[in-house]
């Protein structure tokens, strides 16, 4: 029975960094000029993979769970129950997706800096036109300039920490989520043996 409320704790822990992400992703990201290549995919994932592992396998799983834990659960529930378990997989390889896409394309563009002279150059409204950019490596490539307003840098470093923090917590947010997956894979495993070694039960006779 150990690895049941074990999963019911990683099914909370998954919720909560879930959210995390998806709060970190949804925060209002201003920003101080804007470059005209601006990518942006990368949140895209993460914000989809944050909401998969959320709306379906925390919430969706939690009811799952109790249903298969009812007495004698009827067949629809188990087939929910183990689709259950297949998007488990399908989510973490979505939540390792995410992870590598994020890390991949900000260490892509790192240690690029803004050309003053062009940006000086630029019309009202217009955008910075050279390289591409992820929202991380704009806010850092601006904090390399000479910046006469302290609290303008004050405010581009606070925008920088919470878009580094949306970054990062998809570590802790993977390896919850890969801890989830096995103890639910492992719950799937017993369940199985259990209903194998089950005693069947038979009609009496008159």
């Amino acid at each position: 029975m150990f690895p049941r409320p074990a999963l019911y704790v990683a099914l909370g822990l998954l919720m909560v960094v879930s959210i995390i992400e998806l709060s970190y992703n949804g925060a209002d990201h201003e920003l101080k000029g804007e470059p005209k290549n601006l990518i942006v995919d990368q949140g895209h994932t993460s914000n989809g993979a944050a909401g998969t592992a959320f709306v379906l396998i925390g919430c969706g799983g939690s009811l799952i769970l109790w249903l298969r834990s009812r007495p004698n659960p009827n067949k629809f529930s188990i087939a929910l129950y183990y689709g259950w378990l297949v998007t488990n997989v399908l989510s973490l390889l979505l939540v390792l997706s995410a992870l590598i896409y994020v890390f991949v394309v900000t260490n892509d563009h790192n240690g690029q800096r803004i050309d003053p002279r062009v940006a000086a150059g630029l019309d009202a409204g217009e955008k910075y036109p050279l390289q591409s950019w992820t929202p991380q490596n704009w806010y850092s490539a601006m904090l390399k300039l000479d910046l006469p307003d302290s609290s303008q840098r004050d405010d581009i470093e606070s925008h920088l920490r919470i878009m580094r923090g949306w970054q990062y917590n998809l570590i802790p947010f993977f390896i919850v989520h890969l801890i989830e997956t096995c103890l639910a894979l492992w719950d799937g495993a017993k369940r199985r043996k259990e209903h194998a070694y089950s005693p069947p039960t038979h009609k009496s006779s008159v």
